[in-house]
């Protein structure tokens, strides 16, 4: 009898264990699934060559917090693609022609890169780039708010490796679904207006002070530039006797050393808003300490372009 009892004991003790257990894990998988349900920020870590976020989020606006752990530069990019196209498609249509023209680059032979990348689908001209961070340095993180409609998309970072191997081909491309529900959610308020646009380059509308701020980022209107990307705006803070001239050429992935790691010293890259379609708005938020920082797009000649404007912040 008493050996009986403490069978049942063990039983109990047993299921009691494994109840919790089942419980704390559902409950850890709630949090992941409802991160974004109640108007809070999306959390995507790169540790190395990846993006741990979620799988499925809401449509409408989201924020994200980009946290850098890795010791290169990265940004996040969101594509939407158009129906029935898949991150497979990419890795068999995309992604060849991107890498085969950069190693021609890299190679010096320019005129045959450019018959590589004529190898693009049709389809590809119909993705819509629709928003992400700018780039962030190692160790840094960024804060970024965009709209997004229901869909498939990929989110990417195409800085490029030393020997010119971009990081969508070493495992940053990640599908992410954008469901038909509405996360609820509203843009945030900002305290710095941005404007950008092909004809009239990077425009600010008032002094930036230290401090918490929020900048918006209109997109007057968007275009595909040389280099087969469209307009963005990123924030850069400049070290004491930082080169623009080396910035404005670093900023231009087709460039064989353009947006290639390591980073040219001098530059503490903050975040901002990736490519994204004509009329509308992303935001940014920022800690600004004092000094001297660039907003720069992500495109060749961005000086004649008026896409590199610099400002300074004092104490």
């Amino acid at each position: 009898m008493k050996r009986k009892n403490i069978f049942h004991l063990v039983i109990i003790i047993l299921t009691l264990s494994l109840f919790q257990s089942c419980k704390n894990e559902l409950k850890e998988e709630v949090k992941k699934q409802t991160k974004d349900e109640e108007g809070n920020v999306i959390e995507i870590v790169t540790n190395n060559m990846d993006f741990q976020t979620l799988d499925t989020i809401k449509s409408g606006w989201n924020t994200f917090k980009y946290l850098n752990k890795s010791n290169e530069v990265h940004f996040f990019l969101l594509d939407k693609y158009p129906m029935g196209k898949t991150i497979e498609d990419t890795e068999k249509e995309i992604g060849p022609p991107f890498q085969n023209g950069m190693d021609l680059i890299m190679e010096g032979k320019s005129e045959e890169a450019v018959a590589e990348f004529g190898k693009l689908p049709e389809w590809f001209s119909e993705v819509v780039f629709s928003g992400g961070s700018g780039l962030v340095s190692p160790n840094k993180s960024s804060l970024t708010t965009v709209k997004l409609d229901p869909g498939y998309y990929i989110m990417e970072c195409y800085v490029k490796m030393p020997n010119g191997k971009f990081h969508t081909s070493m495992g940053m491309a990640k599908p992410i679904i954008v469901t038909d529900s509405d996360s609820g959610n509203s843009s945030p308020k900002e305290t710095i207006n941005i404007t950008i646009s092909s004809k009239e380059g990077v425009n600010f509308d008032q002094s930036i002070r230290k401090g918490k701020q929020i900048f918006s980022v209109y997109f007057k209107d968007q275009i595909v530039h040389e280099n087969f990307v469209g307009h963005d705006v990123n924030l850069v803070k400049l070290d004491k006797g930082a080169s623009l001239e080396v910035l404005e050429k670093w900023m231009n992935w087709a460039n064989p050393k353009g947006l290639i790691s390591p980073a040219p010293n001098g530059f503490t890259f903050l975040g901002g808003v990736n490519d994204s379609p004509a009329g509308s708005t992303g935001y940014f938020s920022v800690e600004l300490k004092a000094g001297d920082y660039v907003l720069i797009s992500e495109v060749p000649n961005t000086l004649s372009k008026k896409m590199l404007k610099t400002f300074s912040v004092t104490e």
